[in-house]
C-alpha cells in the first residue's frame, strides 16, 4: 500500500464518515465552517504522522507504505498530506447536505 494510496483513501473515508454517520454527521454539522476544516485538517495529520511514525517502527517495511524516516519522508509525507487536504474538501464538497 502506499502512502498517496493510505491518505487519499483515509480523506475521503472521513469525509465519508462525517457526511453519512448519525450522531457524527450532526455534531459535525453543527460546528462552525472554519472549525469544521481544521477537525478534518487535525485528522489528516494524525494519519500523516502515523504513516510517518509508522516508518520509522521495524513494521514500516513490512507494510511497505513508500516512506523512509529521514527528511526525505518528511518532505514526502507533507506533500501527500497537502493532496489528501485536498482530496478530504472536495469529496465533502459534493457529497450531499
Amino acid at each position: 500500500m502506499s502512502v498517496e494510496y493510505l491518505s487519499a483513501t483515509s480523506a475521503v473515508i472521513l469525509s465519508l464518515c462525517f457526511s453519512y454517520i448519525p450522531g457524527l454527521k450532526e455534531r459535525y454539522e453543527a460546528i462552525d465552517g472554519i472549525y469544521k476544516r481544521l477537525v478534518m485538517l487535525l485528522l489528516l495529520g494524525v494519519v500523516a504522522a502515523g504513516a510517518l511514525l509508522l516508518a520509522c517502527t521495524p513494521y514500516g517495511a513490512q507494510f511497505q507504505i513508500g516512506v523512509t524516516c529521514d527528511q526525505i519522508g518528511l518532505a514526502e509525507v507533507f506533500k501527500v498530506f497537502m493532496a489528501a487536504v485536498i482530496a478530504n474538501q472536495a469529496t465533502y464538497a459534493i457529497t450531499p447536505k
